[in-house]
This record gives C-alpha cells, structure tokens and sequence, in this order.
C-alpha cells in the first residue's frame, strides 16, 4: 500500500487531500499540531517548525510501512497587513512555519526517497508565490521561497527518480482565512481576511476542488498546480506583463484599504 504524510492535514487543503487521498486507498499520516480525527487517516502530532521532530515523523511512517510514496508538506499560516503595521514576529513567524516547515519536510523526506528511488513531494505555496501580492508580505515572501525550492529541488531530483511538485492555489474556503495573524498583533486587513480574499477574488474556491485539482497534477507530475482557472490567469498575465501586474495589484490593495479603513 502507498503511503503519504499530510501536513497542517487536521483542516483546510491538508484535510481535504487526506480524505482524498485515503478514498483512493492511500495510507495517510495527517501531521498536525492540532489533534486529527479524519476516518481511514492516522494522526502524528507535529509542530513543523520543530526539524528533530519533523525528521521523527518522516522516518517513523517510512520504517514501520517501508516506503514513504507522498510528502505534502501543506502546514502554514496567514498574515496580513500593510507592510509598515508588521513587527519581526509577524515575518519571523511566516518564515518559521511557511518556509522553514516546508524546509524541514524536504530535508526529513528527501534522502528518504533518495534511498528508495521513488517519491513525490508536494509543498503548498499560494498564487501569492507566483504573483505581486500586497498587504500580506511575510506570506508573500514565503510562497515566493516555496516556489523557488521546489522547482529548483526538482529539477536536481528528477535524475534520481524523485519527483516534486508545488501547489500555488488561489482565495481557497478554508480556516486559514479566519485566523490570520495567529498570536499576533491583529491588523485591519488580517482581521478581515476572508472579507478580502473574497472581494479580490470574487468567490472563495471550494477545498475539496482544490484537493481533487492537486491530485490531478501530481498523478501527471506537475511542476507547478495552479488554481482555480483566475489564479492561472493571473500568473500568465504577470508574467507576460510584469509592471502592469503590479500596477493593477496596487491599484487592488488601495481599493481594499479604503473599504476596510474609511479613508482616501
């Protein structure tokens, strides 16, 4: 039986790609710092800024199964704000669990999956990683990092039969939206996050499409899955035209901040 780790799976994308992936008989270990209590899903407890324990986790699933086929390494936080209203928790916090938990995935799972020759690891980025992302920048700054990573990882892994792929999903319906800035410094924007996203968006995207459209990619071993389809847009128009791009978000975050704040 294949087997995956899922983490941040106790809500949000990571619980729905462990319902999804348990439904097509995968083995899933939800790693979570939240207690976990997902039907035909194991639970680990795991702070994944904590690299012993992360280490702990990946080798324990793949010692008592004896293979470790999926790494999502899925955990992370919001933050948002303008930029002069962050202290250094806000970025130390981003980067510690955003960046630095997908970091100790992939080094917990990487020579694991050197050693057997086979492996796919899936870390969680944002639109936010592939476009200009205003009003959220230690978030921004992770996904863009994120995304770096994992297409430089896979281009140096596909030789040794490891694949790696990154979801850079869009505005997604999930907890995450709800609990920006966690023990934090409460901003204006990051307390009304799902107010926002919505607004930029148009309509949240429902996480149980999310979860089937990253299992689409990573059975044809996508580098890069991006959704839903506005998300797309948006990466292909900023990369045709990178200054219009960040001329429209600023434009984006001034009308936001006047809804939100009430003045010109």
């Amino acid at each position: 039986m294949k087997t995956a780790i899922v983490t941040g799976g106790a809500s949000g994308i990571g619980q729905a790609v462990a319902r999804e992936l348990a439904k097509r008989g995968v083995h899933v270990t939800i790693a979570d710092i939240r207690k976990a209590d997902e039907p035909g899903c194991a639970y680990a407890e795991l702070d994944v800024t904590d690299a012993a324990a992360v280490q702990a986790v990946y080798q324990g699933v793949r010692d008592e199964h004896g293979r470790l086929d999926f790494v999502f390494n899925n955990a992370g936080i919001a933050v948002g704000g303008r930029a002069e209203e962050f202290t250094l928790a806000h970025w130390n916090l981003a980067i510690d669990v955003n960046l630095r938990g997908v970091v100790h995935g992939v080094h917990a799972a990487y020579p694991i999956m050197l050693e057997q020759g086979f492996g796919h690891i899936v870390n969680t980025a944002s639109a936010a990683g592939l476009t200009p992302a205003p009003l959220m920048l230690p978030y921004t700054t992770t996904k863009h990092a994120v995304v770096g990573l994992s297409l430089g990882l896979r281009a140096e892994a596909r030789r040794h039969g490891v694949r790696v792929s990154v979801v850079c999903p869009g505005f997604t319906d999930t907890p995450l939206l709800d609990n920006a800035n966690p023990g934090l410094p409460q901003t204006e924007i990051g307390a009304h996050a799902r107010e926002g996203a919505r607004k930029a968006q148009g309509r949240l995207y429902p996480v149980d499409d999310l979860a089937r459209d990253i299992l689409r990619g990573v059975a044809r071993n996508q580098a890069l899955i991006v959704a839903p389809a506005s998300g797309r847009v948006a990466w292909r128009f900023t990369r045709l035209a990178p200054s219009v791009a960040v001329r429209i978000a600023g434009a984006a975050a001034r009308r936001l901040e006047v809804a939100r704040i009430g003045r010109a």
